[in-house]
């Protein structure tokens, strides 16, 4: 009856959060009244008053459209840690033990901990672990690698998702800090596999990528010498001749950068053809890794774990 309804309330919601600072409640579906499709424009409108800064609302917890609305907004707004609430509504065939914060496990060693992405949990079973008299190697191998290859395993079948992966490595890391921490003062070094070089190419500023295979690589005990991004193809090969590297992973985002990759891969193989080559990136493809002459093509980040573990065996 009135198509102005909805924009008057949502600039209504948004002043009265701005210069009130007080709290509102809504019922969401009269906006749609005499109209086919109700509920998914109740869903819509429930979003956008929601971004208006919308308290609370009176809505249809039975409706698929409306739930999807909310925690779709949930966890776009960082309000869902991990996107977990999001993860359980809409992942299929998930393990209930292996749901990152999915309700607190009765029971917390260190591998569960690290499952659940559970950061102080996992540090502390580490601590408990070692006062029990473990020997470091005996956490590492038998507790913090196990775990990380369970959720590993459920992140390549599709099982687990991207924020639960990244989790479960945080949580790992933690551990390894407590391990590190331990032989530090013990006078005894962790053992590292490795060095492995990564970089961003040169005119490419985009680096979450490679920060994910960084934080799983170390947490598999890989010595990483990351570059950073927009990296030139000169400085990798001096970086992976000084160093010795036999593992040079590149990461490119953007199809205007994947030129940059290709002349790096050649500069690796002409200034030493034993260094192998890692590529990966959100436009790359095995046909052009293939073409570009690089020696591997990783998928996602454990792929790149997968790689460097048969590199280094």
């Amino acid at each position: 009856a009135d198509p102005s309804s909805a924009s008057v309330i949502l600039e209504s919601l948004r002043r009265i959060r701005a210069e009130l600072g007080v709290r509102t409640v809504l019922g969401v579906s009269n906006i749609s009244f005499g109209l086919p499709a109700r509920p998914q424009l109740n869903a819509t409108f429930y979003a956008l008053a929601l971004g208006a800064g919308l308290t609370s609302a009176i809505v249809n917890p039975l409706s698929p459209e409306m739930m999807s609305a909310y925690r779709s907004w949930r966890a776009l707004m960082a309000h869902d840690p991990g996107c977990a609430a999001w993860i359980a509504a809409n992942a299929e065939g998930q393990g209930p033990g292996i749901r990152t914060l999915d309700g607190r496990p009765q029971t917390l060693d260190l591998k569960t901990a690290i499952i659940h992405g559970l950061k102080a949990d996992a540090a502390a079973a580490a601590r408990d672990a070692l006062a029990a008299g473990k020997q470091p190697v005996e956490i590492i191998d038998g507790e913090i690698v196990p775990a990380l290859e369970t959720v590993g395993k459920g992140f390549e079948t599709g099982k687990l998702f991207l924020p639960q992966l990244l989790m479960a490595a945080e949580a790992a890391a933690q551990a390894f800090d407590v391990i590190r921490a331990a032989l530090a003062k013990s006078g005894q070094a962790a053992e590292k596999k490795g060095p492995i070089v990564i970089a961003t190419v040169k005119g490419d500023i985009h680096d979450i990528g490679k920060n994910i295979v960084r934080a799983l690589l170390e947490n598999y005990g890989f010595d990483v010498i990351d570059l950073g991004r927009d990296v030139p193809p000169e400085t990798i090969v001096e970086t992976a001749l000084k160093t010795g590297c036999k593992l040079v992973g590149l990461s490119a985002l953007m199809t205007t950068t994947v030129v940059a990759m290709k002349e790096t891969v050649a500069q690796l193989r002409a200034a030493d053809p034993s260094i192998k080559t890692i590529v990966g990136g959100a436009v790359l493809t095995q046909e052009y890794a293939d073409e570009i002459g690089a020696t591997y093509y990783a998928k996602d980040a454990m792929s790149s774990v997968r790689i460097a573990e048969s590199v280094f065996a």
